[in-house]
């Protein structure tokens, strides 16, 4: 049976005005413009970047992506936790659009500007702690994760990084040694950067001996390993994502973060928390590391920091930023005053609207249904996430044996009926849920709908109208 059609709604403040908030479906997807357009890319744009799927998008706010056949997705993506204020939220498009009317460049290194300080004074306001912080800001996560190793040695004077199984910190030379993934982000791109040294996360659905050891003993194996392998004095830093991104939305148990951060005070090692993927009001706190009350040393940020422009950021403690000497940070865009006028709309979006509620709520919609979802199907393994960072993982029935070909034909039948959803995890096996903040009800409650009816359609039950 067909979805029902959804009521049109217009002007939403973080969804852009006029942009018809439905699913609506006029073609096959991907329709014969976008075909067009995907041979193009295909004779211009290099073979190594992928795409989850063929569409080429020309309109995009709230919850909905509009491709050039005239189809409206639901977007399950916000291209990859980006769009966490809508892909044009209000604040954003004026803020932007006085911004490229006096420059669009100087370089802050050349001659400085107001916005590059004003988006440090927020990031130091709204990090986690009341310390005195310094910020520095970038083009992308690996950037901002590769200025936070750097910052780490110089104020350490120490050069061994510690990171975690599954993580994911970029595709720089230093960021793939730190990233756990071979293929696709490493394979024939070594030899990687040295120093780097990895150890088990804190991961319950798949740590030896189930949930409850991984509560146990994660912290203590984790801190074994750092003194036999690696030597506390010679750490300079622990980076970990607090809610793991690529690596498949793992969400550590609770008293990890709070303990492993505790054995980093102790024995002088730089805590940088990568909230890349998970910060700025993605999961139902500003950061993750909020939900344990967690103050990191260093913070990395990215992806929702600026409505969809390139922008990263590095805050931390003022003795550790101001250890490096002048010159040794920066880059010619980094802190783009454009990208600075978007953070600093979408920072106060974030702020009037609430958006930490935003998250919790829908985080309270979806988990509610996917566990009743993962009752009826024993495909799904485990469900995890908070507030908007939600994901299943899909495994053979009664086992933890990963089951990438099932995550791949669910997300397939997800785009064809209209709904954008993206796969993640070491093993291909997991689906994740990143819906913009700025999504109604609505297309939240349809979006569910059509992931039901993928599910029954593995069975062939009937999915749900």
């Amino acid at each position: 049976m067909p979805y029902r059609r959804l009521m049109t709604i217009i002007g939403s403040p973080l969804g852009g005005p006029g942009l018809a908030q439905e699913r609506r479906i006029v073609t096959e997807i991907p329709g014969p413009v976008s075909r067009e357009w995907l041979e193009r890319r295909q004779r211009s744009v290099a073979r190594g970047l992928s795409h989850v799927l063929p569409v080429f998008v020309t309109a995009a706010g709230g919850g909905v992506l509009v491709d050039a056949d005239g189809n409206s997705l639901i977007d399950f993506g916000s291209g990859i936790a980006v769009t966490t204020v809508g892909n044009s939220a209000e604040l954003v498009v004026e803020r932007v659009s006085e911004q490229v009317a006096q420059f669009t460049h100087t370089c802050f290194m050349v001659t400085p500007y107001q916005g590059y300080v004003e988006v440090c004074e927020e990031l130091n306001r709204v990090t986690p702690g009341d310390h005195d912080k310094r910020s520095a800001l970038f083009n992308s996560g690996a950037e901002a994760v590769e200025n936070a190793v750097k910052i780490a040695r110089h104020a350490t004077g120490r050069s061994a990084v510690v990171v975690f199984d599954h993580a994911y910190h970029g595709r720089t030379n230093l960021t793939m040694a730190m990233t756990a993934k071979n293929m696709p982000y490493k394979d024939g791109f070594g030899p990687f950067a040295s120093d780097v040294y990895r150890v088990p996360m804190a991961y319950p659905f798949r740590w030896p001996g189930g949930p409850a050891a991984c509560r146990e003993n994660a912290l203590g194996v984790v801190t074994d390993l750092i003194h036999t392998q690696v030597g506390e004095k010679n750490a300079a830093a622990v980076v970990i994502e607090p809610i793991q991104g690529e690596g498949g939305f793992v969400v550590p148990p609770d008293g990890f973060l709070p303990g492993l951060a505790a054995f980093c005070r102790d024995n002088g090692i730089v805590f940088v928390a990568d909230e890349i993927q998970s910060g700025f009001c993605r999961t139902g706190d500003w950061f993750a590391v909020d939900h344990e009350g967690v103050v990191p040393d260093l913070v990395t940020t990215a992806k929702g920091i600026a409505g969809g422009l390139p922008l990263a950021g590095v805050t931390g403690r003022a003795e550790m930023m101001d250890a490096v000497h002048p010159g040794g940070l920066g880059g010619t865009f980094g802190g783009n005053p454009v990208a600075c006028a978007a953070a600093l709309g979408a920072i106060e979006t974030m702020s009037k609207e609430d958006l930490p509620a935003a998250a919790r709520r829908i985080g309270d919609v979806m988990l509610p249904r996917l566990r009743k979802l993962a009752e009826a199907h024993p495909e799904i393994g485990d469900v995890r996430g908070r507030g908007a960072m939600i994901a299943i993982e899909l495994v053979r029935p009664g086992t933890v044996e990963p089951d990438a070909a099932v995550a791949a034909k669910v997300a397939k039948t997800c785009h064809a009926a209209g709904l954008v959803v993206l796969t993640c995890g070491t093993f291909g096996n997991v689906l994740r849920f990143l819906p913009p903040l700025a999504i109604p009800g609505a297309l939240l409650d349809e979006g569910l709908s059509i992931l039901e009816d993928a599910f029954a359609r593995l069975t062939g039950a009937p999915g749900k109208p």
